[in-house]
């Protein structure tokens, strides 16, 4: 099955030439058929190679050579896929709730007149991100890395004629490419000092390039690379792309924040693990960015009101827990939240759409209320969502968040106690969320209310598929508390190893879980008691910078944007205009000008003809007399 990888990004490449180069004759009914048919395959390829890398009998990783992509003297880059535990994992990952997200659009984009678009744009981000996680080396990682921001920008503004939601896409795509130079000169410095790109043979390298290289270097390539990983991944500063996402469409918004392009940060970062366990510092400013970022953003989702950017916000800080982890050392905890955070951050997001296509399209809780009544497959799923970010025992969220806060803990006690602080603030904003939309009662128009319905089985049958994942998704890692054998970091143990270990005793673990969940049920009835029956006011003090998300956009604006474009006005007034053009145009008035003078020599006059010849000889003569001398 292994030998058969090249199928998995080929299915959403063929659904996307498909429904690309026919999309103005095909039919919406079949696009979606294409688009879900080609995931659907993918994820069954996925499948198979993951009971078999999962086999007794592997002896990973196995790389795929296609072909030699680039050739120059010593310099070989094979395009290559690599079979590996980690690489099967995200495979499954991103065709499962993938191929669950294409099912989701066929109906909430049914009305859409550009359906076939939209699958033909969602199946080449697909295949961008499955090609980011096969890549064998730094090359097609980064091919892949740049086409889910190319495909990004495109679903970002897909509903282009309106320009915010352009504006939205360009400050993705720009954003992006900031970090991807970081990514891009971290690339550089590996082949410069390794000559090679290939995981396998540039970590194979480290250990015995120890002596031979200095530390500096492995310190600034894993800086370069985390530049990257903050732009994708959306943390600071690189993270006020991702809120101002959602004006693409709701499944976009599940298929970006959940299960693909902002978790390429976290796969670069443990796929180089090897790496970033030779650069300690590096290891502690992704800790302090992750743990920063997660607060940060905690306390801005709890102001805000629009149901997608509270889940936006949420994502960020969920990241920063992701980025606390890997920067403590723990990268396998980290994959393990970003697949438990696939299920239940997909769920919520698609659950939103349910409910804003329920409501025509408002997404302004303080004018929902009370649509649990009318939505009762979408509020019992939305809540299973919010009580597994919330870190509810039994529920998925539980077993990835507790393990990360106990590897903070057994690192350093202050992250823990940080860690926590954000554990509370997003309890409280995920069931501030749930009871203005779901409990009470109505608050918006007559009309909205009249047209309050379930959504249609395509859209219920992936919420309650991801509900069930929410609940069960997170019991293959179990703590040692709980049990001896955490299956999911034996399976990632031959590929990716931690830095450290952070073992703690029982009694210590059971503490630090009761803390965790104990904090987390005292916001949900604090949420119960302030929102069950909501009274809205203007925003002052505090309030009110969350709400405007602490000027971060505005201080951005007036200290990078308003100097560049001061900046640019100068350089075209007095470089390009007067400089450049003055230059060009001058060269061509000079012409023109003196074009105009040697004219008035052609007199028509044959006299003055033979006087000029005359003078010509005499100069001439004058000139090699001289000459001579």
């Amino acid at each position: 099955m292994i030998n058969y990888v090249y199928l998995i990004p080929l299915f959403p490449l063929i659904g996307f030439l498909l429904n690309g180069l026919l999309w103005n004759k095909m039919p919406k009914t079949v696009a979606g058929l294409i688009g879900c048919g080609a995931l659907l395959a993918s994820f069954c390829v996925s499948l198979g190679i993951f009971f078999e890398v999962k086999s007794a009998s592997f002896q990973g990783p196995v790389i795929i050579n296609l072909f030699d992509f680039i050739q120059s003297g010593k310099l070989s880059i094979p395009f290559a896929f690599q079979i590996d535990a980690l690489s099967s994992l995200f495979l499954l990952i991103i065709t499962g709730v993938g191929f669950l997200i294409h099912v989701y659009s066929t109906s909430y984009m049914h009305h859409d007149e550009g359906m076939v678009k939209y699958f033909a744009f969602l199946n080449l981000f697909v295949f961008s991100m499955l090609l980011l996680v096969l890549g064998a080396n730094y090359l097609i990682m980064f091919i892949g890395w740049e086409g889910v921001g190319l495909c990004s920008y495109l679903l970002i503004g897909f509903w282009f004629k309106k320009r915010e939601y352009t504006n939205a896409a360009k400050k993705a795509f720009v954003m992006n490419r900031i970090g991807d130079l970081g990514f891009l000169v971290g690339m550089l410095l590996v082949l410069y000092h390794f000559g090679t790109l290939s995981y396998k043979d540039f970590f194979g390298q480290l250990t015995a390039s120890q002596g031979a290289v200095a530390p500096s270097v492995y310190g600034w390539i894993s800086f370069c690379f985390f530049i990257g990983a903050t732009g994708k991944s959306a943390q600071i500063p690189l993270y006020t792309w991702l809120p101002d996402a959602m004006a693409g469409p709701t499944p976009v918004s599940a298929l970006i924040h959940a299960a693909t392009m902002v978790t390429a940060g976290i796969y670069m970062i443990a796929r180089s693990g090897a790496l970033y366990s030779l650069a300690p510092f590096t290891l502690h400013i992704v800790a302090i960015i992750g743990l920063a970022t997660a607060i940060m953003s905690a306390t801005i989702a709890i102001r805000q009101y629009d149901i997608k950017k509270v889940l936006a916000y949420s994502t960020v800080s969920q990241l920063g827990f992701m980025f606390l982890a890997l920067g403590v050392g723990a990268y396998t905890t980290a994959v393990f939240h970003v697949m438990t955070h696939a299920f239940f951050k997909a769920l919520l997001f698609l659950g939103s759409g349910s409910v804003i296509h329920a409501m025509g399209g408002e997404q302004d809780v303080r004018k929902m209320g009370g649509l649990g009544k009318h939505m009762r497959i979408t509020q019992i799923t939305f809540l299973i969502g919010c009580l597994a970010i919330s870190g509810i025992p039994g529920l998925s969220g539980f077993f990835s968040k507790d393990a990360i806060l106990a590897d903070a803990y057994a690192h350093d006690p202050i992250l823990y106690y940080l860690g926590v602080v954000a554990a509370m603030m997003t309890a409280f904003y995920m069931f501030r969320l749930y009871f203005l939309t779901f409990t009470g009662g109505f608050r918006g128009t007559e009309d909205q209310h009249h047209h309050l319905h379930e959504s249609p089985a395509a859209m219920t049958m992936p919420l309650v598929v991801l509900a069930i994942l929410s609940i069960v998704g997170g019991y293959v890692g179990l703590p040692e508390v709980m049990s001896e054998h955490n299956l999911f970091n034996e399976f990632l143990k031959p590929v990716v190893t931690n830095f450290g270990d952070h073992h703690l005793a029982p009694a210590t673990e059971w503490m630090l879980m009761g803390v965790s969940v104990g904090v987390s049920v005292i916001m949900i009835i604090a949420a119960y008691s302030m929102f069950r029956k909501p009274k809205f006011a203007e925003s002052t003090g505090i309030a009110k910078v969350l709400e405007n998300k602490w000027y971060i956009d505005e201080l951005y604006d007036a200290v990078i944007v308003r100097p560049i474009e001061a900046m640019s006005g100068l350089l075209d007034r007095f470089i390009e205009k007067m400089g450049i053009d003055g230059i060009v145009n001058g060269v061509g008035k000079s012409v023109k000008w003196g074009g105009d003078r040697l004219r008035l020599l052609q007199t028509g006059q044959v006299g003055f003809y033979i006087f000029i010849m005359v003078l010509g000889m005499v100069a001439l003569f004058t000139l090699s007399f001289f000459w001579v001398m």
